[in-house]
């Protein structure tokens, strides 16, 4: 038992440690926004004690059931979606449960539908606006050329992978393959179709969700509906993170044994995917 332990602890022990380390280096404008960033959330818990989850719970249902009423309201949230496609902003996957909130299994096909123009749109214009300076900067980057020689080889499949992967997340991986200048926009729509798999996942957590936030509903639930639909909501959140992160490890143990290529290559490709925010030209300052 303690050895099947172990392992967990360990890399806990090593995120903790890269976390710390992470931390150290930021600016202090960096530092300020992180304990900014706790104090949100240790006020947001107050909130959600102090008004009651029901309550909130309640309150989110009939916005969206609003949402839903309204005629262009699958409009809004297409165009939300493709908004967060564009870094820096964020929240991909909390707008498609959204989709699910509101439309129940139908706000798959906005979900879905947003996410692949959203993100062949954020590829066109960053790889649009800045090629010149993706051309000087990954001339001058050894992981880069790394990434982009194994990538160049490889072709399609490893796109696929990379791109299924968790990290980097949705917006930063649009900007890694823009960031790629032999990927190409039809692989890269390609590899974005393997990522609805996630979306249809997410779609029906929060379809669940929304079954059990509203007191309507719940008042006409047995005992045992609700629980199997709060194990449903459990269970797929489970799902999301253990395959999210079994992929991210097979995509990292993968492009480090690849064949064709030296070890450090392997090992300079896999690193430059891991920093993608501190690498990535699209998104990091630009260095003289």
């Amino acid at each position: 038992m303690v050895a099947q332990l172990s392992r967990p602890v360990a890399v806990l022990k090593a995120y903790a440690k890269y976390g710390l380390n992470r931390y150290r280096k930021l600016h202090i404008f960096g530092k300020l926004f992180i304990w900014l960033l706790v104090l949100f959330y240790l006020c947001m818990g107050l909130f959600i004690i102090v008004v009651t989850p029901a309550r909130i719970a309640q309150y989110f249902y009939d916005k969206a059931r609003i949402l839903a009423s309204k005629r262009f309201g699958w409009l809004a949230l297409a165009g939300a979606l493709v908004c967060v496609s564009f870094p820096p902003l964020i929240g991909h996957t909390t707008l498609v449960t959204l989709c699910g909130f509101a439309y129940g299994m139908k706000g798959f096909y906005i979900g879905a539908t947003a996410s692949v123009v959203g993100s062949a749109l954020s590829f066109l214009v960053l790889r649009f606006l800045f090629s010149d300076r993706l051309h000087t900067w990954s001339s001058q980057n050894e992981k880069w050329q790394a990434l982009e020689s194994v990538v160049t080889v490889k072709g399609l499949p490893l796109i696929i992978l990379i791109r299924i992967s968790p990290f980097p997340p949705w917006v930063y991986s649009n900007s890694l393959f823009a960031s790629i200048r032999s990927v190409k926009l039809w692989q890269f729509v390609v590899a974005t179709l393997f990522v609805l798999p996630k979306v249809l996942l997410h779609t029906f957590i929060g379809s669940k969700i929304a079954a059990l936030s509203d007191g309507d509903q719940r008042g006409h639930m047995d005992t045992r509906t609700k629980v199997l639909n709060g194990l449903l909501v459990g269970g797929g959140i489970i799902i999301a993170i253990f395959t999210s992160w079994t992929v991210y490890n097979l995509v990292q143990s993968h492009i480090r044994h690849l064949e064709g290529f030296t070890p450090e290559v392997d090992e300079l490709a896999a690193e430059a995917i891991e920093h993608y925010d501190e690498e990535a030209p699209l998104l990091s300052p630009t260095r003289q």
